[in-house]
């Protein structure tokens, strides 16, 4: 059943925006959209703000936040920065890229889970940025969602399931990528590591730094400590059971049971009169309109009444492959 909403969703007018810095820029919360997937934002630097973001969502206090910024030098101001973070951010900022990096002392502790280090992205969205820039501070963005749920990529997802704890909501209309940023930990330059995969494919990484990136170690357990957001083993998750395959059989339209439901990466190229079938993209349609698709599927198919969702695996050479696996893994672990 959905909570009644009492958050304010907001068009994206000059007056609305400098409204909502202004929310910001005295220690409120405001959702907004990325590139990646809508965040619930906070003055990074405000302690006190931060805070609330981690009772709005549930959120434990031992998942550190992404801090997003609008300029070079405003991240700098937060991170100790080295030759291979101005490498990557050189050819992915503004982009779907987090960098974990050495914080600096002005760095309140709630923000990196009273770890030495901090996250940090520069979105490319262009409300997100009008947003930082017109408040005066660094933003702290998680996905606007009670924690461990399924991603927001709109204004309504975020209505949905937080519009009783939040006021303020800025409608930027559906999240272009669908998926949170790539991130990759560069505290080590002689070994870096991605810590999770996202539009930004490892393989884009390695030639930009010319180094080798582990892939090793992006889970950890439910309970324990993590350097970065989306690193549990169970994540991103619809509360109907979700069932994974290698890849969904259209053989088996009309012998899975009229209450389980079937999302297939592609649209099937016959697909029989039957309820329960579902896709991501069309057919020989592309990995990023899959990718695109992938959270607000997941959304209605959790609310639909099913007994549980049989979800076929992406599979090729896109890049997108590892980051809609990963998603779709960590939705499927069990609690």
């Amino acid at each position: 059943m959905k909570p009644t909403s009492t958050a304010r969703i907001y068009r994206p007018t000059r007056r609305n925006l400098a409204t909502l810095a202004n929310v910001l820029a005295r220690g409120g919360l405001v959702a907004a959209p990325t590139e990646t997937v809508y965040g619930l934002a906070a003055d990074a630097l405000n302690a006190k703000a931060c805070r609330a973001i981690f009772r709005a969502k549930g959120r434990p206090a031992d998942d550190p936040l992404i801090v997003h910024v609008d300029t070079l030098a405003q991240a700098e101001a937060i991170a100790e920065w080295n030759e291979a973070a101005r490498l990557v951010a050189k050819a992915f900022w503004p982009g779907p890229l987090t960098l974990v990096l050495p914080k600096k002392p002005g760095v309140p502790g709630i923000v990196t889970s009273g770890l030495p280090s901090v996250a940090v992205r520069m979105p490319a969205h262009r409300l997100f940025r009008q947003l930082i820039r017109l408040s005066g501070c660094p933003l702290a963005a998680p996905s606007a969602n009670p924690f461990g749920y399924v991603s927001p990529t709109t204004a309504e997802h975020v209505r949905d399931h937080l519009g009783r704890r939040i006021g303020h909501i800025l409608d930027g209309g559906a999240s272009k990528i669908g998926l949170e940023s790539t991130i990759i930990d560069l505290r080590d330059t002689a070994h870096p590591a991605l810590l999770r995969p996202g539009a930004i494919s490892k393989e884009g990484l390695e030639r930009v730094l010319g180094l080798t990136v582990s892939a090793h170690g992006r889970t950890v357990p439910t309970k324990a400590r993590a350097i970065a957001p989306g690193m549990l083993e169970r994540h991103y998750s619809p509360r109907t059971p979700l069932i994974l395959s290698p890849a969904l059989s259209p053989e088996l339209i009309g012998r899975v049971p009229a209450n389980e439901a079937l999302l297939f990466i592609r649209k099937p190229e016959r697909v029989p009169p039957f309820k329960n079938v579902f896709w991501l993209a069309r057919s020989g349609g592309s990995l990023s309109e899959a990718a695109h698709n992938l959270f607000d599927r997941l959304r209605s198919l959790d609310t639909g009444g099913w007994r549980s969702i049989h979800a076929e695996l992406a599979a090729g050479d896109d890049p997108l492959v590892a980051a809609i696996n990963d998603r779709l893994s960590r939705a499927a672990a069990k609690g």
